[in-house]
This record gives C-alpha cells, sequence and structure tokens, in this order.
C-alpha cells in the first residue's frame, strides 16, 4: 500500500493540453494469481486468480491560450475523462477484491509562466468514483474533490523539474500530500521521454517514417472505487505497472493508433480502510505478473 500510494501521489496534477485532445484506449491484463506479500516473503492466496480489462478516454479543451516573448504559454483548458474496469476474479473466498470500478472526472487547468526559468501549473476538480456502474447508487461517498498547485523549474530545453502539493479527500478528510512533475525528452530519429505527470511513462523509441514509429514503454495508471463494506468507510485500489513494444500508426497529421503487447509487471489489487494509517500497511496484496495488450486512438485539433 504504501508503494502504491507513493506512485499515486505523482498523478494529482494533471498537465493542461496546448492543443484540444481526445483519446480512448483499451487494455487487457492476462490472468494470474493473486498473492500477498509481507516483508521479503510472498505467497498465493488459495486459487484466487484474474484477469482483467480497461476501458478509459478523456478530453482536453484550451479554452484560451497565448504564448509570451520566451514563446512559453499561459493556458487555461478543461480535462474531462473516465475509465471503466471489469476485474473477472475466480476463487476468492474473502472480499479482498471487488468486480467493477467505475470513474469519472472533471478538472479546470491553467499553465503559466512566472519568469524564463520558472512556470506555474495548478488545477482544481473533482470525480466520481465507484464500485460499480449503477449510477443511482451515487453518494457523496462516492466523490472526491482534488487541487494541486506545482512550481516547474526549466532546467533545460529538454528538461523541466518541478514540485509541489496536491489537495484531496482520499482519506475522508481533506489532506495534503507531496506532488511531483519530471519531463525529459530528446528529439529525433531516435527519441527517449520520461515523465511524471499524469500517472508514469517511460518511452524510447525510433521513428521509422511520417505514418509509423516503434517503441519500447513502461507505464503506470490506475482506478479507485470509493466503498462501503461491514459498515465501514473503504477504498479499492487497482494500479498497474506495464511494459511492452508499442508500434504507432499515424494517420495523416492529427490521428495516430497506439498497440501496445507485453507484460503486466505489477498489479496491486486490494480493499483499504480510508485512514492515514493505511498507508503504513506491510501487507500488499496484488496480482502476479501476466501478459498485457492495448489498443487506442489519439486524436489533435
Amino acid at each position: 500500500m504504501k508503494k502504491t500510494l507513493a506512485l499515486s501521489l505523482l498523478a494529482l496534477c494533471i498537465y493542461p493540453a496546448l492543443l484540444a485532445q481526445v483519446t480512448f484506449k483499451t487494455e487487457y491484463f492476462g490472468q494470474s494469481h493473486y498473492k500477498v506479500a509481507e516483508g521479503e516473503t510472498s505467497q498465493r492466496i488459495g486459487d484466487s486468480k484474474g484477469s482483467a480489462m480497461v476501458f478509459q478516454g478523456g478530453v482536453n479543451i484550451p479554452i484560451s491560450k497565448k504564448t509570451d516573448i520566451n514563446n512559453r504559454p499561459t493556458v487555461w483548458s478543461v480535462s474531462v475523462g473516465g475509465a471503466y474496469a471489469r476485474l473477472k476474479n475466480k476463487n476468492f473466498t474473502e472480499p479482498l477484491v471487488i468486480d467493477e470500478l467505475l470513474n469519472m472526472g472533471v478538472s479546470l487547468n491553467h499553465l503559466r509562466p512566472l519568469n524564463d526559468k520558472w512556470s506555474l501549473m495548478a488545477n482544481v476538480g473533482g470525480g466520481v468514483f465507484m464500485p460499480g456502474t449503477d449510477l443511482s447508487r451515487i453518494s457523496l461517498k462516492n466523490v472526491l474533490g482534488s487541487a494541486g498547485v506545482i512550481f516547474i523549474r526549466h532546467l533545460r530545453p529538454n528538461l523541466d523539474l518541478g514540485g509541489g502539493l496536491a489537495l484531496n479527500n482520499s482519506f475522508g478528510v481533506p489532506m495534503v500530500f507531496p506532488a511531483v512533475y519530471l519531463n525529459w525528452r530528446t528529439e529525433g530519429k531516435y527519441d527517449v521521454k520520461i515523465a511524471v505527470i499524469k500517472g508514469l511513462e517511460v518511452a524510447a523509441g525510433y521513428e521509422f517514417s511520417e505514418r509509423l514509429r516503434l517503441d519500447l514503454v513502461a507505464e503506470m495508471n490506475g482506478q479507485t472505487a470509493l466503498l462501503e463494506q461491514n459498515g465501514q468507510d473503504k477504498m479499492f485500489s487497482h494500479v498497474y505497472l506495464v511494459t511492452g513494444l508499442r508500434p504507432e500508426f499515424k494517420i495523416g497529421k492529427k490521428i495516430s493508433i497506439p498497440i501496445t503487447v507485453g507484460l503486466s509487471a505489477w498489479r496491486p489489487a486490494s480493499i483499504n480502510d480510508r485512514k492515514l494509517k493505511s498507508i503504513f500497511r506491510d501487507k500488499e496484496y496484488s496480482f502476479q505478473a501476466s501478459g498485457y495488450a492495448s489498443v487506442g486512438i489519439k486524436m489533435a485539433f
């Protein structure tokens, strides 16, 4: 849980897109056994196992944009996104996981330069995080609000590093957490990108032509559901780190289709109390490594 939360904190701020963009992606996680790790040891929990399908999409809409004399942008934008995860769990004798998650959220984002070396990024938003798709059961307990401010230092033309604070009510009451920003990239036929902006993204690739590129990628993402179990407020987290090869096919200048085939290397999934002490649990429940595949579409306007 400590690792899960620490990595999740990296995704609390959303970088405003400079162009309107629409994205959709379908992900498949192969079946693997469920285990618990405590200290240096780990063991399977009976014959519990599961696979998963995740469908997610998002829209980034710039409201206004202008650039300064250093070509740094000032942007106001709105982001709307959602995800549905279906976990096909088998042979569980305890209520350790759930079968469905539905996440929907919206945020107002702002990016502006402070001077030629620093920029400010901020956002405020909220969303619904449900253990199912029955919208008639939405209550305030399924709602999370968030806000964040990050100061970004432009160390080099291809390297930005920042830090700040993020506020959310994941543990029932508003709490402040650290937030981190990193964006490093190279350009050319061979290029590398490492970004901690909305989750984690690492990619190294080669552009064969205007229509095709191939990347070796590692990414982290996840979903959350807020629920009640035995009369207590709980939080179910489904987080995953995936690696693989990604050919990306470009259709014109504004549409691309990325296809990823690889491995789900780390997929924690567990129900925890909505209390701060949950961060310090020694046990980590997760699915073992399995095959992974995804297909998506990205459209810019």
